[in-house]
């Protein structure tokens, strides 16, 4: 043991000469000590090599996806052999990225382990998955506890799947109104069980309280608006205060179908059309004919001097053919019919002179008569006239910011305007119509000659006056079914919840104020006013509107003034007040934003796209869609969630410390 004590002295007497392999071991580890390096150093600084290296091939694959996802383009390809000479965007955009930067080209392909090469599918949809829950994540934190309602829509995707759009509305916490894309699921079929189903699960996953539901906006399907059956009807078992809101936009669509097919002359009219557009633009030599003809007029305008160039005027204008199912396409076809009258009719000129078939060339003789008929140019101004006041609601009415209460509004506005053109139009309109019918050649009937009504036998036929046909049997039959079918459909404006939400619009100094009727509103929401509150609200409504009829004068709308109250600090003087305001801003007007979503879904399922998993289009809808508030949220916090989905081979250390955002996305602090 005392040996032990002078350990070095002995062992330097022991080893003797310099040269001795005692000697040799001694300095080596000597070598070793002064270098500080041991082995468990050495797996440590390997391990930061590989985890550098690691982090780079990550941040390019996420990079890459990032791009793909933005875009909405596919990833694989065809053919992903390494003797491909195309093996779709995400390969080759990865091999695009390493020949152009040196320190990805050191990590990535050969230079990386072939068991961690970072490019394979399932990293591409954990990558695609790990992306799409965070900007979720960004949704449901800014909802948090609030109040919101659902909007739902069903549609089928290019593999004849029927799948549910979800979309939720609620005001931020700037008094903003948003309408966010939750999530599409694929449902087995389309009965309102199965729906309530999924959107149970849906909720159940988000963690989603339908008790703070509070309004509900679909179509007019059976399936949906259901008296006792319906999907309107299952929620509201559950949820009294979620309040079922008929799609704006659907209704105004109804109101123009009703009147195109009751009316005979308007239904035949648009029949018409659609055989004009179609045998128009039926080859690419009619094609090519009708452009080199708008070409000439326009030529020949702009030396005459009737129009002016510059830049974004007189660009090339296609015949527009319109939807079955979106009768607002309508308008569109018929400004640019009689944009391009002369052409169309040059044409079909053409068609009945080439002769080749018979069939086309009576169709054609057929159709240039019916547009040189003055019954045709008159119910084409007709609905030009109408259709462009409902084009106007209609693109007001897909706003996502939309409320209720302005929408309301603008449909009292359309009636009025619809009124007004019914008792004071008459003499322009019918100036506009002789004027056009004048410049292109068209005979004008003597207004005050008899004519005989269709449908009846010529011997018994009853002798009507051209003015009486065209003025009472048209023009007014068709403004009276449109302003009837306009009462008719939007019958919401005179519920009792929308009565009441009036009393909130700050229009006019706030004139429709009523007291009474929004403590009668508080008590319709009893989940949100208890009896304290409401014995509360009276006083505050006192006082708020002492305080804000002078200062919000200029505020027009109820949008605004839910952001004039937050950006004042008013929302926190008057609560209860600013509660009434969320709960008329949170109730859907139009399904815009669901159908945007089935919009999106042609863009990313597409028909070379279709064997596309139900999770992996969800979730590149989800990011495609939402897509500012993806582009706020930064790489670290998405690999971050990307590693901890599974078990990875190399683990990834926290870069940066993070914090969010008050856009909901983050901030890297290194």
């Amino acid at each position: 043991m005392t040996n032990w004590r002078k350990a070095m002295e002995v062992f330097n007497t022991h080893v003797g000469g310099v040269a001795s392999a005692h000697n040799d071991a001694r300095t080596q580890l000597e070598a070793f000590k002064n270098q500080r390096q041991s082995v468990s150093h050495l797996l440590q600084a390997q391990g930061r090599e590989m985890e550098v290296a690691y982090r780079t091939r990550l941040t390019t694959t996420l990079d890459v996806t990032r791009f793909l996802l933005k875009q909405g383009l596919p990833f694989r390809g065809h053919d992903e052999s390494l003797n491909s000479s195309n093996k779709g965007n995400f390969l080759e955009l990865i091999e695009w990225y390493t020949q152009r930067n040196d320190e990805v080209a050191k990590t990535m392909n050969e230079n990386a382990p072939g068991n961690n090469q970072m490019k394979s599918p399932t990293v591409q949809k954990d990558l695609t998955r790990a992306c799409a829950a965070e900007v979720t994540n960004v949704i449901l934190n800014d909802i948090k506890d609030n109040i919101f309602s659902l909007m739902v829509d069903e549609c089928r995707d290019i593999s004849i799947k029927e799948q549910m759009g979800v979309v939720l509305r609620y005001v931020n916490r700037h008094g903003c109104v948003i309408e966010r894309f939750l999530a599409i699921v694929h449902v087995s079929d389309t009965s309102a069980i199965s729906l309530k189903k999924a959107i149970d699960e849906l909720f159940a996953k988000h963690k989603l309280s339908l008790s703070r539901l509070r309004g509900q906006g679909y179509d007019g399907a059976s399936n949906m608006r259901g008296e006792y059956n319906g999907l309107k009807a299952l929620i509201l078992k559950e949820n009294s205060s979620a309040r079922y809101v008929h799609c704006f936009a659907h209704q105004l669509q109804l109101v123009v179908v009703a009147v195109a097919k009751s009316n005979r002359i308007v239904s035949d009219f648009f029949q018409y059309v659609t055989m004009i557009m179609n045998i128009t633009g039926a080859s690419c030599k009619r094609k090519d004919k009708f452009r080199q003809l708008e070409h000439d007029r326009l030529v020949e305008c702009l030396e005459k001097g009737d129009i002016v160039s510059g830049k974004g005027k007189n660009q090339e204008i296609n015949l527009k053919r319109p939807g079955d199912t979106r009768w607002g396409s309508h308008y569109m076809t018929i400004i640019r019919l009689m944009s391009t009258w002369t052409s169309v009719l040059q044409v079909l000129e053409n068609v009945y002179d080439d002769g080749t078939n018979d069939d086309n060339s009576g169709i054609a003789t057929s159709l240039i008569d019916k547009m040189e008929n003055y019954e045709f140019v008159f119910v084409m101004h007709l609905m030009k006239s109408l259709l462009g006041i409902t084009n106007e609601l209609s693109l007001a009415l897909q706003q996502k910011d939309q409320n209720i209460v302005l929408a309301v509004s603008l449909i009292k506005t359309m009636k009025v305007r619809l009124q007004k053109l019914r008792e004071e139009g008459w003499e322009n309109f019918l100036d506009v119509v002789n004027k056009f019918c004048s410049n292109h050649m068209i005979p004008i009937p003597n207004m005050e000659e008899n004519m005989r009504t269709r449908g009846r036998s010529r011997r018994n036929g009853q002798m009507i006056t051209n003015f009486h046909h065209y003025r009472v049997e048209i023009f007014y039959q068709v403004l009276d079914m449109m302003v009837q079918e306009m009462s008719n459909r939007f019958s919401e404006s005179s519920t009792e919840v929308l009565t009441c939400i009036d009393c909130l619009d700050p229009k006019d100094s706030f004139s429709q104020f009523d007291i009474g009727k929004l403590l009668h509103l508080a008590e319709l929401y009893p989940e949100d006013f208890s009896l304290t509150d409401r014995a509360i609200l009276e006083d505050q409504l006192e006082t708020y509107i002492q305080n804000v009829r002078g200062e919000f004068s200029m505020i027009e709308d109820l949008g605004s003034l839910a952001k004039k109250m937050v950006e004042t600090g008013k929302n926190t003087i008057f609560p209860l007040v600013y509660r009434l305001i969320e709960l008329a801003l949170v109730l859907p007007v139009a399904t815009a934003s669901v159908e945007r979503v089935f919009s999106a879904m042609k863009i990313i399922k597409t028909y070379l796209r279709n064997r596309m998993g139900d999770e992996w289009m969800n979730d590149s809808l989800v990011v495609y869609i939402e897509k500012d508030i993806f582009a706020t949220i930064e790489n670290e916090q998405i690999l971050q969630h990307f590693q901890q989905m599974s078990t990875r081979r190399i683990q990834l250390s926290p870069l940066v410390c993070m914090s969010r955002s008050d856009a909901g996305g983050s901030s890297i602090k290194k």
